[in-house]
């Protein structure tokens, strides 16, 4: 009985360290990732309406996240590369509708009235971008890059 206990103990201590270990490296990825989309969006709204470039900065980092989580965060899955794309397209769809949503409702409902005017934008798509990250790292792991 306590050599059961003891085994059950290791699992859930290798479990946890696995996942604190993917998902520390998911954060790290998706952070850098973020700053991609950011600083993206910056560049493209000198160019573009808010909106517009919300979402091709969102295009831009997603594109680096799919390229980095497949080499740093998950292991190699038996789906062809295209259709973890097609998946991670799809995580990323209902990301991108998360992003914009907080984003916009911040910027453009919210912050105003409540006097938030300086940097608002940047405030409001920084707090965007950062809401999805938990709902897309199980997408991710449990769909996009799926072992089975």
């Amino acid at each position: 009985m306590a050599e059961q206990g003891s085994v059950l103990v290791g699992l859930f201590h290798s479990c946890k360290t696995r996942l604190d270990t993917e998902l520390a490296r998911f954060l790290i990825v998706g952070s850098f990732s973020a700053l991609v989309n950011l600083v993206s969006r910056y560049v493209l709204n000198l160019v573009m309406g808010y909106s517009a470039a919300i979402l091709l900065g969102y295009l831009c980092g997603m594109v680096t996240a799919f390229v980095l989580f497949r080499m740093f965060v998950f292991p190699a899955s038996r789906l062809s590369t295209a259709t973890e794309f097609l998946r991670f397209a799809l995580v990323n769809l209902v990301a991108v509708i998360q992003v914009w949503a907080v984003s916009v409702f911040l910027a453009e409902w919210l912050f105003p009235r409540i006097g938030l005017v300086s940097h608002a934008h940047d405030i409001a798509h920084l707090i965007g971008v950062a809401v999805p990250a938990f709902t897309s790292y199980l997408g991710h792991k449990h769909y996009s890059f799926q072992q089975h």
